[in-house]
């Protein structure tokens, strides 16, 4: 698979980079430390070399985290294992191959993957329908749209790498999760032609009153 191969060629060169904006990173961190509580099943698809998840780990019960490139996971086992971290199970997979079941997970995380995914609708449909009531679903994702100027020098080198850039905005995403019956719980934007996080809630399943 073109897209697999050119992450696992990248792999070992991306975990070596630096973050590209810590701050708001550290800011995106604490935001969802905010949903998560000791006894969640946690989905991260889209996890790359691991560093999310193992950060997020002392915070839930247990993280199944996903990626497209084996090598990529290879080295999110490595640093897991040098940090003694056992609560994360680490799975090549795809989010259209991995099977969850429905209310599965309480809360799922893709970061920097929806606009990479050409059914990226069909994958917050589905994202919606593995979480619990009252699950969460937390985002950070480039609306290149919002920033159409940038673009055109973009859309060309995904396309020679093998990788299909979707374009759309912040508000189109934002009305994606909403028709797929999310409530938005949280949006943040750190400036101009960055990513956009949100959290999206799943509404939690309604209280039957005592006869």
């Amino acid at each position: 698979m073109k897209r697999s191969f050119f992450w696992d060629k990248i792999a070992k060169r991306y975990s070596k980079q630096p973050v590209a904006d810590e701050a708001a990173y550290q800011k995106k961190l604490e935001a969802t430390r905010d949903y998560l509580s000791p006894e969640m099943e946690l989905l991260e698809f889209g996890c790359g070399t691991g560093s999310t998840a193992i950060t997020l780990a002392p915070y839930v019960k247990h993280i199944h985290a996903i990626d497209i490139s084996s090598k990529m996971i290879e080295i999110a086992q490595g640093k897991a294992a040098a940090k003694d971290i056992g609560n994360i199970t680490f799975k090549q997979s795809t989010i259209d191959d991995y099977n969850a079941g429905a209310g599965a997970m309480d809360a799922v995380l893709g970061h920097s993957i929806l606009h990479l995914l050409d059914n990226w609708q069909e994958v917050i449909s589905k994202v919606y329908d593995m979480l619990n009531p009252g699950g969460v679903f937390v985002t950070s994702t480039a609306c290149i749209a919002d920033e159409m100027k940038y673009f055109k020098y973009i859309a060309p080198i995904g396309r020679l790498l093998g990788l299909t850039l979707q374009v759309f905005t912040s508000q189109e995403l934002e009305d994606a999760l909403t028709a797929a019956g999310f409530e938005i719980s949280r949006q943040w934007r750190p400036g101009a032609g960055k990513s956009v996080f949100i959290v999206a809630k799943k509404a939690a399943a309604a209280t039957e009153l005592p006869k």
